[in-house]
């Protein structure tokens, strides 16, 4: 064969190729459609990375009932609790990658704890968001002793006592703590912290007085709205919520103050687009059930819904906000 006549033969298993490979996008597009359509065919695992009882587990359970009366299929919530939530998601990150295996996530899992000591996960890599299902502001509240009305008068007073007042939190690293932190950075405030082995005790100390303030979730706060014990300044949402009605947002007096926690539904890294489209619409219809929206606004959650697009940008946009609260508060990798 002479060298002139290899030409084309050589070219043919290319320009083959080059006409086949849109119709195997395609096949591949309509087989991933086709699987989303027959999933799920067995029960769905849900690992929550916080132990029964709290908030965040609540509202794992009520989305797992409703998307399993939604798919007609068992979604089985599992508490994975330990190291800030780590030991969940390297679970989920090193499970098959097809629907079975769900992470109900939280803040501290994916902006904070990777800062805050080594996990065998990467936050960004080995996740895909699904839905954003509803996020919770916290509230900047002080004990009747302090004679502040008002978040600027807590400054002017907390400035003449450096160091003198407390400050309590869930514990060190937690997003009670570092939004604490965040506050006194803006304000250039020194207070000390006392840290606790759960939010409900850091506030039950401070309507005993023991402490004179705590940056602590909206939930918390909640029944104890009336109390005369302590006065609720500030909420750390962009702006005024409807649930604490009058409370001014800390970004009215620190223009982008923005210190927001989240709740919502991850899937290992190569999860089924069609999976995660498919599911990511379950999950914003469930939330946007006028009964369902009132139960997690009542568990302290502003629902969202959204799409795995939208849910994405959040992360990528709140990552900073967290790198900057550790520093503020002085924490390194352990």
């Amino acid at each position: 064969m002479s060298r002139h006549s290899a030409g084309p033969v050589s070219c043919a298993p290319f320009t083959l190729l080059r006409h086949c490979l849109p119709a195997v996008a395609v096949g591949c597009a309509m087989s991933s459609a086709a699987f989303a359509q027959g999933w799920p065919e067995r029960a769905v695992r849900v690992i929550i990375p916080f132990a029964a009882g709290g908030s965040s587990d609540a509202v794992a359970r009520l989305m797992s009932e409703r998307l399993s009366v939604a798919k007609n299929q068992k979604f089985v919530p599992e508490n994975r609790p330990g190291a800030g939530g780590a030991i969940a998601a390297e679970l989920v990150a090193r499970a098959p990658a097809d629907g079975y295996t769900l992470f109900f996530a939280a803040t501290p899992q994916i902006a904070s704890v990777p800062l805050l000591q080594k996990v065998n996960y990467d936050p960004v890599k080995d996740f895909v968001p699904v839905s954003n299902v509803g996020i919770n502001f916290f509230v900047l509240g002080v004990h009747r002793s302090v004679p502040a009305s008002s978040v600027k008068e807590l400054v002017e007073y907390a400035k003449a006592r450096p160091g003198k007042l407390v400050f309590g939190s869930a514990g060190t690293g937690t997003t009670g703590h570092l939004s604490s932190a965040m506050f006194l950075a803006r304000a250039g405030l020194e207070m000390t912290h006392a840290p606790y082995k759960g939010g409900n005790l850091a506030l039950a100390e401070l309507l005993g007085g023991q402490i004179q303030m705590v940056f602590g979730g909206a939930s918390d706060f909640t029944p104890w709205l009336k109390d005369e014990r302590i006065r609720v300044l500030a909420v750390s949402s962009e702006g005024r919520s409807p649930l604490f009605p009058g409370v001014p947002a800390l970004s009215e007096l620190y223009p982008g103050f923005r210190s927001i926690g989240w709740n919502g539904f991850l899937a290992p890294a190569a999860t089924p687009k069609a999976i995660v489209d498919q599911l990511s619409k379950d999950i914003a219809a469930i939330v946007r059930d006028p009964a369902i929206a009132a139960r997690l606004r009542g568990l302290g959650l502003d629902p969202v819904g959204d799409t795995p697009a939208e849910f994405a940008e959040f992360l990528r946009k709140d990552a900073p906000v967290w790198r900057d609260a550790v520093a503020a508060a002085g924490l390194k990798q352990e």
